[in-house]
């Protein structure tokens, strides 16, 4: 019991002193910080407060590799996370380290379970630094499995009117979350800017092959070549890909059915076996009674 107290007391002890080592911002402050800039009506958790202040001076202490840097400041637009790519790494080392901290009382406590702590903390640093990546990748997803039907639109509205301009704007109206962003933010651009560049960004920023073969005919569009056939083997290609997730997701619903098919064949059998044990019990009974 003492053991586990001077663990607690140490561990509270050493954060007191890290925080004013380190300059850590007060509760108070920093959540008036965050009402006066965010303007939101939204209560804000106390420890999110917190935790995003120590992240924010976190930030301003880091210096990333030129490289690395563009590459996940390109990585974090393409998620639509408005953050810095030192506050991104920051965070990811504060919610570790939120982890690894468990592992200074546990040294007092049960010192064997501390290199478990710590290979816990890493693991949720790795698993966040990968969160970009995986946040792209269901963005993609999306936006690929809305593009039969956004080639559809194109392909319709081609019949009687060439401006790209007019089929973006008029499609991002019903368009998904994640497709209509992305039209939104090429339509602004197209709008301030030249349509080829603009178009070309919309393919960068999303790296889907897919999406790219959309671009590639819209820019034939502008060039005004004639591109009904192509819009057309297009749609089918499209079309053939839907099917094909559609399929992967059907064959995906049997095995559930399966397990639970087989659970409740298992209970209908316990059952029987339950019933006819009884009834040869009694029988039994009966017979040597």
């Amino acid at each position: 019991m003492l053991q586990i107290i001077i663990g607690i007391l140490f561990g509270i002890g050493l954060f007191l002193i890290l925080a004013d080592l380190f300059r850590v911002p007060f509760l108070s402050t920093s959540k008036a910080t965050s009402n006066l800039v965010r303007r939101q009506r939204k209560k804000t958790s106390r420890i999110d407060l917190w935790l995003n202040g120590l992240a924010s001076w976190l930030s301003t202490k880091l210096r990333l590799n030129e490289y690395k840097r563009l590459q996940l400041e390109t990585d974090l637009k393409s998620a639509g996370m408005n953050i810095t790519p030192e506050m991104h790494i920051a965070n990811c080392i504060v919610k570790a380290s939120l982890v690894g901290v468990f592992a200074i009382p546990l040294l007092f406590i049960f010192p064997l379970l501390s290199p478990i702590v710590i290979a816990l903390a890493v693991v949720m640093y790795f698993r966040e630094s990968k969160g970009v990546a995986n946040r792209i990748k269901e963005k993609r997803k999306a936006i690929e499995y809305e593009l039969p039907r956004f080639v559809s639109h194109i392909e319709k509205t081609l019949k009687h009117n060439r401006d790209v301009l007019f089929i973006l704007d008029s499609y991002k109206e019903t368009a998904g979350p994640e497709l209509k962003s992305e039209l939104e933010i090429t339509v602004a651009d197209m709008r301030s800017g030249n349509y080829e560049a603009a178009l070309t960004r919309l393919e960068n920023r999303v790296g889907s092959s897919m999406l790219s073969d959309v671009s590639r005919g819209l820019i034939g569009v502008l060039r005004g070549d004639e591109t009904v056939i192509y819009w057309s083997s297009l749609a089918v290609k499209f079309s053939d890909y839907q099917r094909q997730l559609l399929k992967q997701e059907a064959q995906k619903v049997p095995r559930k059915v399966k397990r639970l098919s087989m659970c409740l064949l298992f209970c209908f059998i316990a059952i029987y076996i339950v019933v006819i044990g009884m009834e040869v019990a009694d029988s039994v009974g009966v017979l040597f009674g």
